[in-house]
């Protein structure tokens, strides 16, 4: 980690007294006194009918107060590349400052990046930690597409803000998915697979031993960046001659496939409501394709996270085959466990 300083923010509420601007001179420098650190310069603001902002200029960085008489608050930011930690200045300001409660956020300013996770709540926040950003672009089929190093997982793949997959346990997830279906039917002469353009899957289908892998991908760019970013997910699949691969809509590429050719069909789409309906408005199609005593299998997502959508995906494998069977494991890179839909064609 390139670390380059300290920051720290301390807002303080419920402050009922106004203080003078000669107040917050004296602060500063009972601060830069017990940091050790260097006041050069300090420039204030007075507002009318209220209000002050005071920025100090440090040798090692800046101090600085925001007063919003209004509403009780104050509110404090300390920024030193200096050897004393700005959380030092809390010692100071809790003894001058009389107040409610003190709200304190530190972190380190360094190369470290932080990514939402998309299931965060407004009460509930979580992040991944970036090393780098490998790749960040649109697709030309329209997919924000970005290989993000993150510092416990690896290499990943995000689309549209979502994880897709880490290097580092992308093979529970593609292992789960395979072994969905072929606990229902040992079958493994031929497979489907709707989307995965990370590999994994297809991957996974040819250790299984399966002899052909029609792979039906939208997007190449996807493909082109696994292979570049995450050689392990992707594997030797550009010289494996079982893996063939058909670009473009996938439902459109199936309307041409023979009746019965496929012992297994794999849908690695998104578990959103937009790919249960596209997928709900082709299961004849994916019906028609799938050999009788086939297995057609779904990731379908977080049960905990999205109980309505996996329990649509299961009810509409379960009209169409008669059957449908959830199995699930544990993504850390998810943070939760991830389920599968599997439904024979009997």
């Amino acid at each position: 980690m390139k670390k380059v300083g300290e920051h720290v923010t301390i807002d303080f509420l419920g402050v009922k007294k106004e203080y003078p601007p000669n107040f917050y001179n004296k602060v500063i420098h009972k601060i830069a006194k017990r940091a050790k650190i260097e006041v050069l310069n300090i420039s204030e603001k007075i507002f009318k009918p209220q209000g002050y902002t005071c920025l100090a200029l440090l040798a090692e960085s800046h101090m600085s107060f925001h007063t919003f008489p209004e509403r009780g608050i104050i509110s404090f930011d300390f920024f030193t590349c200096g050897k004393i930690s700005p959380t030092s200045a809390l010692e100071v300001l809790k003894n001058e400052i009389k107040h409610q409660r003190a709200v304190v956020r530190s972190f380190d300013r360094s190369n470290k990046g932080m990514y939402e996770d998309i299931y965060s709540t407004p009460g509930h926040k979580k992040y991944y930690v970036v090393d780098d950003v490998l790749e960040n672009f649109v697709s030309k089929v329209g997919q924000h597409i970005e290989i993000v190093k993150l510092e416990e997982f690896g290499n990943s793949l995000f689309i549209d803000s979502e994880l897709q997959v880490a290097e580092k346990d992308e093979k529970k997830y593609s292992s789960q998915f395979v072994n969905s279906a072929l606990n229902l039917s040992k079958e493994n002469s031929s497979a489907a697979i709707i989307g995965g353009g990370d590999g994994g899957v297809a991957r996974e289908l040819s250790s299984k031993g399966f002899d052909l892998i029609d792979w039906y991908e939208l997007d190449p760019e996807v493909v082109k960046v696994c292979q570049k970013h995450l050689p392990k997910v992707f594997g030797d699949l550009k010289a494996n001659n079982k893996v063939k691969t058909y670009w473009g809509d996938a439902f459109e590429s199936i309307k041409k496939v023979k009746d019965s050719r496929y012992d297994k069909i794999f849908v690695d789409l998104n578990d959103d409501d937009f790919c249960i309906n596209l997928a709900a408005k082709n299961m004849k199609s994916l019906k028609r394709i799938l050999k009788p005593g086939g297995v057609i299998t779904a990731q379908v997502g977080c049960l905990s996270k999205k109980p309505k959508q996996v329990k649509s995906w299961v009810e509409l494998l379960q009209s169409n085959f008669g059957n449908a069977e959830l199995s699930e494991v544990f993504i850390p890179s998810f943070d939760c466990r991830w389920n599968f839909a599997s439904s024979s064609h009997k």
